[in-house]
């Protein structure tokens, strides 16, 4: 599948820059960037595609997309017109935003947390959505000093919201894995380190934090609400599919790298867990990964990997209005 790097408007002087779109195309390839992305969709219906997720999405989306996570809307259910355009607000902001000084401090905490998970997307919805709706839509007409302050509270309330959920699975991004739990957070990362092992045994794992074989299997499945088993399959899955839809390496040399020493095997947990199996799964991503260079936003927005300077032409249906911080 051909990976596409969007070339987003943020630099560093931006706080963050919001893209206000008014489309009927609404077209534009699988792809993923080095920023933050927190985009509004409306009066639209149709596919979302995160990571490994692809769902259906109604009327209304919200979405908090982490750094380098890939990610479409097709809006083929529905097509907005002149009485009820589908519009799509998209605030980019920069990856190390929250790592510097003033914002690293201590009442950004929730914030932080917020965007370490991001890497699974997250979806939020109920008031939370109808709040956050509001605060954009206030936003794209703000500037300076005021529409930083916006952004911030918009950001604060996302944080401490409990209406919302992730979106790709977590073997999607490994390095997410973490936990206040120090004996639980040093069994993670020994999976981390070793998942790709098919002779991978929980008392491998139970050893490295001098727990018995029974002990851990009750002390794991508390703190995770699934087995270890169950665990270990579901994380290698989902690095297969992340295999499968950035790299073109074959389905039995997947299954290896993936921590699956039987073909047969591997086939059947995936189409368990995905209702497809890899050579569809990866099929289904391919068709939606098809573009057409005319169809770009803005020029040069969309680079594949390996292509240089071919960029498209702004189609005269896109209504594209950018807003800096």
């Amino acid at each position: 599948m051909k990976v596409y790097q969007e070339i987003t408007p943020v630099t560093g002087a931006d706080i963050f820059v919001i893209l206000d779109s008014v489309n009927k195309g609404f077209e534009y390839p699988i792809h993923n960037h080095a920023e933050f992305e927190l985009t509004l969709v409306m009066g639209s219906a149709g596919t979302r595609i995160v990571g490994d997720s692809v769902l259906h999405y109604e009327d209304e989306d919200l979405v908090l997309i982490g750094p380098y996570l890939f990610h479409k809307w097709d809006d083929e259910h529905k097509k907005g017109d002149k009485e009820n355009p589908c519009r799509v607000v998209t605030i980019q902001f920069d990856m190390h935003l929250f790592d510097k000084y003033f914002l690293s401090k201590k009442p950004f905490a929730l914030i932080q947390e917020l965007l370490k998970t991001s890497g699974r997307g997250i979806r939020f919805f109920g008031k939370t959505r109808e709040v956050a709706k509001k605060r954009i839509e206030k936003l794209v007409g703000l500037s300076g000093l005021e529409s930083v302050t916006e952004f911030l509270l918009l950001l604060d309330l996302l944080s401490k919201s409990t209406e919302s959920e992730f979106l790709a699975n977590t073997g999607f991004n490994v390095n997410l894995v973490q936990s206040n739990s120090k004996r639980l957070n040093a069994a993670y990362q020994y999976i981390i380190a070793h998942f790709q092992e098919s002779t991978l045994k929980m008392s491998n794992v139970a050893a490295q934090i001098n727990l018995g074989d029974s002990a851990f299997s009750h002390f794991f499945k508390k703190a995770t609400n699934r087995s270890f088993s169950d665990y270990l399959i579901a994380m290698r899955i989902e690095y297969a599919c992340k295999l499968l839809l950035e790299s073109d390496e074959q389905i039995s040399r997947i299954a290896f790298l993936s921590g699956f020493n039987n073909i047969a095997n591997f086939n059947r947990m995936f189409k368990k867990a995905h209702q497809a199996t890899p050579i569809r799964f990866r099929k289904i991503y391919q068709e939606k990964s098809k573009f057409d260079w005319n169809r770009q936003i803005t020029p040069g927005q969309f680079i594949p990997a390996g292509v240089n300077g071919k960029n498209g032409d702004k189609p005269l249906e896109y209504s594209t209005r950018y807003v800096r911080s």
